[in-house]
């Protein structure tokens, strides 16, 4: 089992949408950076765990748990032209763009910032936040690997 961060805009989509849809399931869909789309369709397996960050809000940050339960497969938001996230280069025999399913676990009992994890980071330069993605200047991926240590010094500062 692996563990994962995932960036989304609340007002787009947040964890209170992913906790109301059926099943508490949604396709993580849209996203048209390389690197993190072979994290999807490479690399993530179901089971894997999931934080799930609200990002360009007033204080970004970790905000719930979510479940990856379907492994990567073809986005097909890129083969419609209506779509929102519509690539005219991606084609169905040739896919270009690949999502995942997750699935809601749980609300933190409070959003970890994005400004506390960068503190604890800086202040522990050889600790599991220094390695972090998220904390480091000029990331802007949208999905991240997150180690073991990283996922339990996280969830203790719930």
């Amino acid at each position: 089992m692996a563990h994962w961060l995932m960036k989304s805009e609340p007002d787009a989509f947040g964890i209170d949408d992913l906790a109301a849809r059926p099943s508490q399931t949604e396709p993580w869909d849209g996203v048209r950076n390389y690197q993190a789309r072979n994290m999807m369709r490479d690399a993530m397996r179901v089971g894997d765990t999931v934080f799930f960050y609200h990002s360009n809000t007033k204080a970004p940050g970790i905000v719930g748990i979510a479940e990856v339960v379907r492994e990567g497969y073809p986005d097909h938001t890129a083969f419609d032209p209506d779509a929102k996230y519509y690539d005219p280069k991606s084609d169905p025999s040739d896919p270009r763009w690949f999502m995942v399913d997750l699935k809601y676990v749980r609300h933190l009992r409070r959003t970890i910032t994005l400004t506390e994890l960068k503190a604890l980071g800086q202040r522990d330069p050889d600790g599991p936040l220094a390695d972090l993605p998220l904390v480091r200047r000029g990331n802007r991926l949208s999905i991240m690997p997150v180690t073991e240590a990283q996922w339990a010094l996280i969830l203790d500062l719930e």
